[in-house]
């Protein structure tokens, strides 16, 4: 059989049928710019046809009023209609009330804004809080503010994983119970610990029907697959009897959460900003989904935990394969970033919106330093990365600040911390006395602890310049960013959403879901045994 080339359409089919469409000459559009208008109206039914001719085309329509302007042609294949807000698994829509499967995912210190989470959440869409790195009172005011804006949801706030800040942690989470803050998206964590089990369990009770109501929800972003088991798994028996022994949850808490799953939803976070451990989403999205599998089928849950994915979803191309590979939804990073209601600076947003895939590399994390964790940040245009290197490199090669030779230590206060690190000691105690005063006690007689404090001081406060826009602090700024930023910045250049001006998050996020499922119902045909050419397959910036 014959391939049959259609006329400048960029399409060709060798499917012969013998059903007919009948419709409107008006109906029946053939030219490149007419069939690609037709795929967009991503509400319309449409029908690929071929007329007497041979020439093959897509009408959006059957059926006439006229019968002189009745045509007939050849039916090949049609397109159903399919809306972006069907992307996704609808239950996780059930289960936040949001319009689309699209989250915000958070990014500390407030980069993920309260301005953030409301405008994405008055648009149907879920946003986190970026509560990590802020004292409490600063996040009560967050709570105070989103709360007011959405009463009824749908927001999370970020309780991130705190090994060396451990008061942090035990205080959002007593205050996110204080303050009825219902989902929280839990990042960073190695392991479960009583916080974010005291979270899970204080929320649950049995229904009248018997079943358990799970008030207080979990949406557990992990990259590695022992860390999900946890998630997926319900909470440590030992973990529980020792909350209900210290009378923070009562005996039927902890009974119940043996029979619930820690997390309701798993994000599955590959190659990201910041915390990262670089991983392919092609690779570790389905293994996360095989292991939830086993799970649901060893354990029997009534609702299985929903696995969505993040890192790298910036295109219409990766929303569309994160959700062909079965993720339940989608998250969003470094784009938001980028975006006007973030807490970033416009020079941040600048340098953002200007970053290729590459220009990007790994960095000593401030909140785990002493351990070696690195996270993903902007190289462009600041020399944050390579001096946080440095400093880490002197952490492990001394014991102390005094065993730092005096040439090598006075560098480090010229071009790093502008002080001499005796000042930046004394401000470092100024800085726990209000956020963790363990921090200094532990220090003391320590010297390598001491040391670390100081190191850390850059490393927390470079995040803050960047976030404040701080003059004279440019080449320090640290900037959370992954490869999806530079993918995003290639697909909108030379449309309005190129100039970080006029990026908005409810844009952003509708020109994916957009794209998205318009590229779906490129792929739906192609299954019916059309093939288009590549000139359709560039989703267009449409929100």
């Amino acid at each position: 059989m014959n391939t049959t080339a259609i006329q400048n359409s960029g399409l060709k089919t060798s499917t012969k049928s013998t059903s007919k469409w009948f419709g409107a000459s008006s109906f029946a559009k053939y030219t490149t710019e007419e069939i690609k208008q037709q795929f967009e109206k991503l509400d319309k039914q449409l029908f690929v046809i071929r007329n007497q001719e041979g020439t093959v085309g897509v009408a959006d329509g059957m059926g006439t009023a006229t019968s002189s302007d009745l045509q007939s042609a050849e039916l090949l294949a049609n397109i159903p209609a399919y809306a972006p807000e069907a992307l996704g698994d609808p239950s996780f829509r059930a289960a936040y009330g949001l319009k689309y499967n699209y989250m915000g995912g958070a990014m500390a210190n407030g980069i993920s804004s309260e301005d953030l989470v409301i405008a994405l959440g008055k648009a149907g869409m879920l946003c986190s809080f970026g509560a990590g790195g802020l004292i409490p009172s600063r996040i009560e005011q967050a709570i105070d503010k989103i709360q007011t804006a959405l009463p009824n949801g749908p927001y999370a706030f970020n309780l991130i994983h705190s090994p060396n800040e451990v008061a942090l942690e035990r205080e959002a989470c007593e205050l996110f119970l204080k303050r009825g803050v219902k989902v929280i998206e839990a990042s960073a964590f190695m392991d479960l610990t009583p916080f974010v089990v005291k979270f899970r369990a204080a929320g649950l009770r049995k229904n009248a029907d018997g079943s358990i109501h799970m008030e207080n929800k979990i949406i557990a972003k992990v990259s590695r697959l022992e860390v999900a088991e946890k998630f997926m798994r319900p909470a440590p028996k030992s973990i529980l009897d020792k909350l209900v022994a210290e009378g923070q949850i009562t005996a039927e808490q902890a009974t119940l959460a043996l029979s619930v799953p820690m997390a309701d939803d798993i994000t599955v976070e590959a190659d990201s900003g910041g915390h990262t451990d670089n991983r392919p989403l092609v690779s570790l999205l389905p293994s996360v989904l095989l292991l939830r599998n086993r799970i649901q089928e060893e354990l029997n849950y009534p609702e299985q935990v929903r696995v969505g994915a993040a890192g790298g979803i910036s295109t219409p191309q990766s929303v569309l394969a994160a959700f062909a590979m079965g993720a339940a939804f989608v998250v969003t990073g470094s784009i938001n970033q980028a975006c006007l209601e973030s807490g970033a600076s416009d020079h941040s947003r600048k340098v953002l919106a200007q970053a290729g895939m590459t220009d990007i590399m790994m960095a000593p994390a401030s909140d785990m330093f002493e351990l070696g964790v690195k996270l993903q940040v902007l190289k462009k245009g600041t020399l944050f990365a390579l001096r946080a290197q440095k400093l880490y490199d002197t952490y492990i090669a001394y014991d102390g600040i005094d065993a730092i030779p005096a040439k090598e230590r006075t560098t480090l206060e010229k071009t790093v911390f502008q002080d001499t690190l005796e000042n930046i000691w004394k401000m470092c105690i100024e800085f726990f006395q209000e956020r963790d005063p363990e921090q200094i006690t532990r220090s003391e007689n320590n010297p390598k602890r001491k040391m670390a404090l100081i190191f850390r001081w850059y490393l927390g406060l470079s995040s803050s310049w960047a976030n404040r826009g701080v003059k004279g602090r440019e080449l320090d700024y640290q900037i959370w960013c992954g490869p999806a930023m530079g993918a995003f910045n290639e697909w909108v250049k030379g449309t309005p959403l190129e100039q970080w001006e006029n990026r908005k998050a409810v844009d952003v996020a509708h020109a994916l879901f957009n794209g998205a499922a318009y590229l779906y119902r490129l792929q739906y045909l192609e299954m019916q045994g059309v093939q288009i050419d590549g000139k359709y397959k560039a989703a267009s910036v449409r929100y």
